[in-house]
């Protein structure tokens, strides 16, 4: 496993897991990865949204050529994100933004 993988893979504690799954319960997946797998416009719209909101789903269609596990590992190291949680066809990724202001960013507990 190199750095980049164990730093992804690592990062949240369970209760931090538990908090970020209870935030991002009732949000809609902004990005969808199509019959194409994960394209250069997929990662660029998953970074932008993960800077934007620090929070987001991405759902796989059901047509998609890539299948949930290998998005699960591919998405979150390429977007330099955190895997949260996979349910189904749906991922829930997590990347804080620290040029945020300290009010508008998710505050995980300790």
């Amino acid at each position: 496993m190199t750095k980049k993988e164990e730093k992804t893979e690592f990062t949240l504690t369970g209760k931090q897991r538990k908090f970020l799954k209870g935030l991002g319960h009732h949000l809609e997946p902004l990005i969808t990865i199509g019959k194409e797998g994960i394209t250069d416009n997929v990662l660029k719209a998953t970074r932008q949204e993960l800077l934007a909101r620090e929070l987001i789903k991405v759902k796989i269609a059901a047509s998609s050529s890539i299948n949930k596990h290998d998005a699960a590992k591919l998405l979150p190291i390429t977007t330099d994100s955190t895997l949260v949680h996979l349910l189904g066809k749906t991922l829930l990724l997590y990347k804080e933004n620290l040029k945020k202001e300290k009010e508008l960013r998710i505050s995980l507990p300790r």
